[in-house]
C-alpha cells in the first residue's frame, strides 16, 4: 500500500462524513479502503506522490538540476518532509495548496508552501505497544522576518493556527474541517482567526462557533482592504 493521497479509494480524509479511523499499529493495518480519496477539494495538494503511477513518471524524467541561488526578490519557502512507513509512521495533509513538491524516495517526499498559505499537516506514529504519537497542526508558511514557531519536518518552521494531540481530539477536528467543506468552504481560503478560535475551544473541551458566510465575507474584506 502506497501514502493516503494520490489513488482514489485510499486515504484518512476528505470524507464527506467523519469516518476517520486511526491508523493502527503493524499487527492491525490500517483499513484504508474505508476511507476515500484525501483532501476531495484540494486533490492537487493531496496526491501522495509515491504511487507506482507517479514513480514511473518521476523515473522517466530527467534528474533535477541544481537549485539557483535564492536572492532578495525570491519569496522564501515553507518545506514540509513527509514520511511514509506503512503502520509505523504516517505524515499526510488533511489540506493545502503546495506550490513545489519533490520525491526523496518511496518513503519520502517533501511539499513548499509560499507566504500565507495555510496547509493541516498529520503526524501519527506507533510502537510495538500501540500509537505513540497522533497530531493535526494547521499552519500559515511565514515570510520574511515574521515570528514562526520552529517543528519537526517544516523548515524553518510556521505561525501555528492549531494543535491538536490524541486521536479523540485529532478526529474532532477532522469532523469540523469536513463540516467546513461541506458549508462551501476551502479550509485553505478561510480566516485564520477562525482556526484559533477552533484551536482555543478544543483545548478546553468546548463546541466551536460554526464557520459561516457572513464570517468569511467579513474576513475577504479585510484581506481586500490589507492588501
Amino acid at each position: 500500500m502506497f501514502g493516503p493521497s494520490g489513488t482514489p479509494s485510499l486515504g484518512p480524509s476528505g470524507t464527506g462524513s467523519s469516518v476517520h479511523r486511526e491508523p493502527e499499529s503493524d499487527t492491525a493495518y490500517w483499513n484504508h479502503a474505508t476511507n476515500p480519496a484525501c483532501n476531495h477539494p484540494n486533490r492537487e495538494s493531496c496526491g501522495f506522490l509515491l504511487t507506482p503511477q507517479r514513480l514511473s513518471t518521476a523515473a522517466a524524467q530527467p534528474p533535477p538540476t541544481a537549485a539557483r541561488p535564492v536572492t532578495d526578490g525570491d519569496p522564501p519557502l515553507t518545506h514540509v518532509t513527509l514520511l511514509w512507513r506503512e503502520g509505523v509512521e504516517e505524515d499526510w495533509l488533511r489540506f493545502g495548496k503546495p506550490v513545489a513538491e519533490r520525491i526523496i524516495d518511496r518513503r519520502t517526499r517533501i511539499e513548499s508552501y509560499s507566504p500565507g498559505h495555510v496547509f493541516a499537516l498529520v503526524r501519527w506514529a506507533s510502537n510495538d505497544y500501540g500509537t505513540r504519537r497522533s497530531v493535526l497542526m494547521i499552519l500559515r508558511a511565514v515570510g520574511h522576518g515574521e515570528a514562526c514557531s520552529t517543528l519537526p519536518q517544516v523548515d524553518p518552521g510556521g505561525e501555528i493556527l492549531l494543535s491538536v494531540r490524541g486521536w479523540v481530539k485529532v478526529r474532532a477536528a477532522f469532523g469540523l474541517i469536513d463540516a467546513i467543506e461541506e458549508a462551501g468552504f476551502d479550509p485553505c481560503d478561510i480566516a485564520p482567526d477562525h482556526w484559533r478560535h477552533v484551536h482555543n475551544r478544543l483545548s478546553v473541551g468546548m463546541p466551536p462557533r460554526p464557520y459561516d458566510q457572513r464570517r468569511h465575507r467579513a474576513w475577504c474584506l479585510r484581506r481586500r482592504l490589507s492588501s
